[in-house]
């Protein structure tokens, strides 16, 4: 009797084990919709659309991409929180995802709680840049003067709570100065009047400060990431002039909280596949975003630490979004 007990434990366990086994297997959607919460055009499109067709290839069912643009990404990511978490609909957005979560109180989605990471496609620096009518030729000039007569120099930025905002607090607290902020309805129209004398600063990405930098308008001084970068060698960190000050924005998928693991995993290694491959590298270089595989924990690890500076940082300076 006590050899048939055991033998009956021993096969309900193998049961339960390959029943484990069978509900560990990613199950696909029939089709997924890729969400960018942007205009068509724009970069996150353009790298949604890149992505699309070799991970409907590599799935063997339909990825497409839907615009759901407006009030910075808020729409769009609403929309996705609130979809099935069958993994048929993703969220492909960028670091605004945070900075919109760390100054708009009254978000119908939280940031965190609401989603689930999927993986990151890449990062890439911001650039320190300045009107080329100014003297400044370095960090350390902008940041002398900045000292000598605090609120002086200007910067703009795409708007209040944006990246270029905080990020330019972040500048001011870590670097110990005050440049006073001009917030505009967009970068390009913060980079027009930059490149034309009105405002004195900006710290924005390459895309929308490269048209004018060519045309010798606009002068880039430093990069915002850690240590120098190689899509542009000839800018130093701005870590180099002020200690410890890094910025990286990214682009990244989510799936609505609930999504399996297993299908998260699964579009995880895809996702990194695609990523890294010399296809997506021709797309992601122009703007010097570089591929970065990472597993969904440290995504998550990273949009929880991020959220949580750029929360301090809209709080310190009382920055709330329009």
């Amino acid at each position: 009797m006590r050899f048939l007990l055991i033998r009956m434990a021993i096969c309900a366990g193998a049961l339960v084990a390959v029943a484990l086994d069978a509900g560990a297997q990613a199950t696909l959607p029939k089709m997924i919709k890729i969400v960018v919460p942007f205009s068509p055009g724009a970069s996150n499109d353009v790298i949604a659309r890149a992505i699309a067709a070799p991970l409907s290839k590599r799935l063997d069912i339909p990825v497409i991409v839907e615009n759901k643009a407006g009030a910075a990404g808020v729409i769009g990511a609403d929309a996705v929180a609130k979809s099935p978490h069958d993994g048929s609909v993703l969220l492909m957005t960028s670091s605004t995802f945070l900075t919109a979560a760390a100054t708009q109180p009254q978000l119908p989605y939280d940031a965190v709680a609401s989603f689930a990471p999927v993986a990151m496609i890449g990062q890439g620096p911001l650039l320190l840049a300045v009107s080329a009518s100014t003297p400044f030729k370095s960090p350390a000039d902008l940041l002398s003067a900045a000292r000598v007569k605090p609120g002086s120099l200007t910067y703009g930025s795409a708007g209040v709570g944006s990246v270029g905002h905080l990020a330019t607090e972040l500048l001011n607290d870590a670097a110990k100065v005050q440049m006073t902020h001009v917030p505009y309805k967009g970068a390009a129209n913060a980079v027009v009047d930059l490149a034309a004398g009105r405002i004195d600063v900006m710290v924005s990405s390459y895309s929308t400060l490269a048209p004018l930098m060519k045309t010798g308008k606009v002068r880039a001084l430093a990069v915002t990431s850690t240590k120098a970068h190689a899509a542009f060698a000839d800018l130093p960190p701005l870590a180099a002039s002020v200690p410890g000050f890094s910025i990286d924005i990214w682009v990244g998928v989510f799936a609505p909280a609930g999504t399996s693991v297993s299908l998260i995993e699964r579009l995880n290694r895809e996702i990194n596949d695609i990523s890294a491959s010399t296809e997506l590298a021709t797309i992601l270089e122009p703007d010097g975003t570089v591929a970065v595989a990472m597993t969904p924990s440290a995504l998550a690890s990273r949009v929880k630490e991020e959220l949580a500076q750029w929360k301090q940082i809209a709080t310190d300076h009382k920055i709330v979004a329009e």
